[in-house]
């Protein structure tokens, strides 16, 4: 309940502080490309359930037909403005209104495409889905610059299933059992931290 209340008060407070960001932002997405402004996808969320993300769209809209569900190095699908709202991390906040309908918390382990999630074992499954996904977590800082090591790699979504996945199921799990809320808000200003640093 504390962590429920914490994510509504703190997800409102920051969309209303932020919505002309957002209006800055949605102008800057439609000038430098068609498309709409956020980008929606399907993950896995809490027991199973299917959701749709919410993020500003900082690729092409026919990204995912040309290419990977991976961001790779200097993707050339990543338009201009989307290269600087995804250094920023700017394109990620647009999962507040996902934390605010309840489907998302401040913190917790990303959620994966249902493609993806399907490579994870049953242990992993269950662990890491019998509580909500976030914004971030310690995996998402110590991957921040996932895709430029993606980059390196001659197949990169193998690297991903079979490098990267396994360290990010360790860091989920082991929040999923010792998750609370003063944990939950040194996360967050570790993740402040980091994206500020780049």
């Amino acid at each position: 309940m504390a962590k429920r209340l914490f994510d509504l008060f703190f997800s409102s407070a920051a969309l209303l502080v932020l919505w002309p960001l957002f209006v800055v932002v949605a102008i800057l997405i439609k000038v430098d490309s068609n498309g709409p402004v956020f980008f929606r996808q399907e993950r896995v969320g809490k027991n199973g359930k299917i959701f749709r993300i919410h993020k500003f769209r900082t690729m092409t809209i026919s990204a995912e037909i040309e290419g990977l569900q991976l961001t790779v190095g200097a993707d050339q699908r990543v338009t201009n403005i989307g290269r600087v709202l995804r250094k920023a991390k700017i394109d990620e906040l647009p999962q507040l209104l996902d934390v605010f309908r309840g489907v998302m918390s401040f913190v917790g382990p990303r959620p994966e495409v249902p493609r993806f999630m399907a490579h994870y074992s049953e242990s992993a499954r269950q662990k890491i889905l019998s509580i909500k996904p976030g914004i971030t977590d310690r995996a998402s800082i110590e991957f921040r610059n996932e895709n430029e090591m993606l980059a390196s790699a001659s197949d990169p979504e193998q690297m991903y299933i079979a490098e990267i996945m396994p360290i990010k199921q360790r860091y989920y799990c082991e929040y999923a059992e010792k998750n609370n809320l003063l944990g939950d808000v040194k996360i967050i200003m570790d993740t402040v931290v980091a994206v500020v640093r780049r």
